[in-house]
């Protein structure tokens, strides 16, 4: 670095890099930590939410699966493995603070308190969401890759202005981070010091496209630093480690810190979606080793080794996340109500003579 470039400017740019490895919590508590930045360990209640929310998110990923085997939805994106990125995500946040996920992300929005069925919704094609995105602060999940970056900066920017003290957390994969509408988020971002942040779970695939042939970068969270956003990288597996960076991120953007992007490193062990079959571009050795990498195992083990979880406690979180599947099942199993008039809803605020007399038409005709 030149020497003439201030102390206090070298701090900076410091500061906005990731750091040398992704931050990760030792499996022991004694163990020092490895990575070289430090993040206060989440309170116990707050990792027995995330085991519990983890469990139930991974019920519901595998009867959402089934669900689409059996033609009660168009497709499903899992997100197996990928549930403490999903859970963390959730639980980072303020009942006021915005959500803006992705089509992968469905588990992140039955943590966030979403009806499940309201979820899969859109995959069931009966319409574009199912949920009411503004009272449960979470917009409609987005299928084209970073369109919604733009988006969720600029409500961070417009929340600030008013100052309500509202953040919004962006969900992307590693494969949006090579769309245009990435970097010009991030730009804005970084401009405007908006109060987002850009969680990228880099799961090692663009559908089929490794890694190593979608860039050249060092990795995904060093494009922070050209566009003036902080940056981290977390083992995404690690559910305690995506909670305490998470968690620091949102209340940091919160406080005037301005935006992060945090790439999380973990894997998708299942197929792109229900119609993908993944044994063409990867091995089966390959999702073995992170299967040993399981999130919810590694989350079990370390609240067992610390006197927060028993049997007793394993066993009811396993049968209320069967209730929950159970529950799925029978309500999308069931044939969707249909009603003709919701055609004409949400297409203008104040509905043309042309839509209006639309509307009377199928009236005079529709029998509920």
């Amino acid at each position: 670095m030149p020497e003439n470039v201030a102390p206090e400017r070298r701090t900076g740019i410091e500061l906005l890099l990731p750091g040398p490895v992704p931050f990760a919590f030792p499996e022991n508590d004694a163990d020092p930590s490895p990575t070289g930045r430090k993040y206060p360990i989440p309170d116990a209640e707050l990792l027995l939410a995330a085991y519990r929310k983890m469990v139930l998110g991974r019920r519901f990923d595998e009867q959402a699966n089934v669900l689409a085997r059996q033609g009660r939805l168009a497709v499903y994106p899992s997100s197996l493995g990928q549930e403490a990125c999903q859970v963390a995500a959730a639980l980072a946040l303020r009942d006021t603070d915005w959500l803006f996920p992705t089509y992968r992300d469905s588990v992140a929005l039955v943590s966030r308190g979403i009806d499940p069925v309201g979820v899969l919704t859109l995959l069931r094609g009966d319409w574009h969401s199912g949920y009411d995105p503004v009272a449960h602060r979470t917009a409609p999940q987005c299928t084209p890759l970073a369109t919604h970056g733009p988006h969720a900066v600029g409500l961070a920017h417009a929340e600030r202005l008013k100052g309500t003290g509202t953040v919004a957390l962006a969900l992307l994969g590693d494969g949006a981070t090579s769309e245009g509408d990435f970097h010009e988020a991030l730009n804005l971002a970084g401009v405007l010091r908006a109060p987002v942040v850009f969680l990228v779970q880099n799961n090692g695939y663009a559908i089929s496209v490794p890694f190593s042939a979608q860039t050249a970068a060092t990795s995904l969270a060093h494009r922070g630093i050209g566009h003036g956003v902080r940056a981290e990288q977390v083992d995404g597996n690690d559910a305690a480690a995506v909670l305490a960076v998470l968690t620091t991120a949102v209340e940091d953007a919160r406080t005037g810190g301005g935006p992060w992007l945090v790439e999380a490193l973990t894997y998708r062990l299942g197929p792109h979606t229900s119609a993908d079959d993944p044994a063409r571009y990867r091995s089966a050795g390959e999702t073995q080793v992170w299967r040993r990498r399981d999130p919810i195992s590694r989350l079990e083990r370390r609240l067992r080794a610390s006197g927060l979880l028993d049997d007793t406690t394993v066993a009811e979180t396993a049968a209320h996340a069967e209730a929950l599947a159970d529950d799925l099942r029978t309500r999308l199993t069931a044939a969707p109500e249909v009603d003709p008039r919701t055609l004409f809803d949400h297409v203008f605020q104040h509905p043309t003579p042309q839509l209006t007399a639309q509307r009377t038409e199928v009236e005079s005709v529709w029998r509920p």
